[in-house]
Order: C-alpha cells, then structure tokens, then sequence
C-alpha cells in the first residue's frame, strides 16, 4: 500500500468542493492507495505529456481529477491538485 500525501494546495482545492463531493473524494483517494498496482494499468491513470516533471492524472469522477506523481523511494503518491475536469490542466 502506498501513503498518499496532499500539498498544500490540493488540501486547498479539496475544499472547494461540496461535503459530499469531498466524501467521495476521500473515498476514491483511499482505494487509490490501496490498489495503484492494479489501477496504474487501467484506463484511470495515465501520464501527463508535455512536462519536464513525471505527473499521472487519476479520474475520481466523471469530471473530477487527481494530479499526483510517485516519489518511489518511500512509495509516496504526492497529490499536487485536486479539480474539475475543466479546471485541473490550467
């Protein structure tokens, strides 16, 4: 199982959302932890083109979305933002 850390602004992000959304969101981002191995092969996490840096998105939702990276020398998944589909990538 991997630990999942939040940055600062993903903290921020996730309380933009609604009480019921951040429940589902906990949710998602516990099963995440407990089952990247399997999910990291699926459709749900797919690394991001065109930076310099190693970021993978992880769909929550239909329009909700994770951006994190791995830090595997502690088996981290470092959580960088947590947004609406049309807002994340910006």
């Amino acid at each position: 199982m991997y630990k999942l850390q939040l940055t600062d602004i993903a903290v921020k992000n996730l309380k933009d959302f609604n009480h019921a959304e951040q429940q589902l969101i906990a949710k998602k981002l516990r099963y995440f932890a407990e089952n990247f191995d399997t999910l990291k092969e699926s459709k749900k996490v797919t690394e991001l083109k065109g930076t310099k840096y190693k970021h993978y998105r992880f769909i929550i939702a239909r329009k909700i979305r994770v951006i994190f990276e791995i830090r595997n020398e502690t088996l981290v998944l470092l959580i960088l933002r947590i947004g609406k589909r049309k807002d994340i990538y910006s």
